[in-house]
């Protein structure tokens, strides 16, 4: 089964406010591949370990019916939660055992969620549900992020990675799916029609107050402040007071560039 590390009520409302959307350049890829395959238009997408829907609102725009699926009730309630257009849903389940007939799901997606499945059952799942000539796109962001604001983006992103670093040691095993960047999963994927994108870059909008909230999301920064909530709370607020300092400015709304670079999987039945 999938490792679950998202299911506090708490935890996913910070998820659902701070993680962001897949970016323009990682839509792009999947889009040309899908299109490149004669995979859209299509009538069903369904995405897996959807969290709180950002993801899965991107596909809204694209596919007739999209759902999302997670292992989280409190995630699914957080999506349900957030408006949408009438052609999404989401319903909970593992994304070992989706609930959908045999080859009858035209794509399938996760983003930032396979490295918690369960992968060879998770392959076989997938295998199953996609109608021939169906496809997955599978991705990650991965850890290497970087900030730019003016002429300080290199102090700036040198405060971020000092706090992100000191959050990383409470990482889950499975960091290790993100860190050889996907190769794993792409070598469990049960396609011989595949292939493994790594050099994905995006611009992600954001504020100050947002690069604090989404290391306050991540997994092992709620690890952590299960362990030493004093000393996690303490981090967050040393490193944004630090931010805003290095950029001279006083509001948390001010924007930076976020800067993250994407790994997908992209595969055909």
């Amino acid at each position: 089964m999938a490792t679950q590390m998202f299911e506090g009520r708490g935890h996913a409302a910070v998820y659902q406010k701070y993680r962001f959307a897949p970016g323009k350049e990682l839509q792009q890829t999947i889009l040309s591949y899908l299109r490149e395959k004669k995979a859209i238009p299509a009538e069903l997408a369904v995405d897996v370990g959807c969290g709180s829907g950002q993801g899965t609102l991107f596909l809204g725009e694209h596919f007739k019916k999209v759902v999302g699926t997670d292992i989280s009730e409190a995630q699914i309630r957080e999506a349900k939660d957030t408006p949408c257009p009438p052609n999404i849903s989401y319903l909970t389940c593992p994304a070992e055992e989706l609930p959908f007939r045999d080859s009858s799901v035209d794509v399938l997606t996760s983003f930032t969620a396979a490295h918690w499945f369960d992968l060879g059952a998770f392959a076989r799942e997938a295998r199953r549900v996609l109608r021939p000539g169906g496809c997955v796109a599978i991705s990650t962001y991965t850890v290497d992020m970087s900030l730019r604001w003016g002429r300080c983006s290199e102090e700036l992103t040198g405060a971020f990675r000092e706090c992100w670093d000191k959050i990383l040691k409470y990482s889950h095993d499975r960091l290790k799916y993100v860190l050889d960047d996907y190769k794993e999963i792409f070598e469990a994927l049960p396609f011989p029609d595949k292939k493994r994108v790594t050099d994905i870059y995006d611009q992600i909008p954001m504020t100050v107050e947002g690069v604090i909230g989404y290391m306050e999301s991540a997994s092992p920064y709620q690890t952590f402040k299960k362990n030493d909530p004093e000393a996690a709370t303490s981090l967050l607020q040393e490193t944004e007071k630090r931010m805003l300092q290095t950029m001279g400015v006083s509001s948390r709304e001010t924007p930076v560039e976020f800067w993250v670079r994407h790994v997908c999987v992209l595969g055909c039945k």
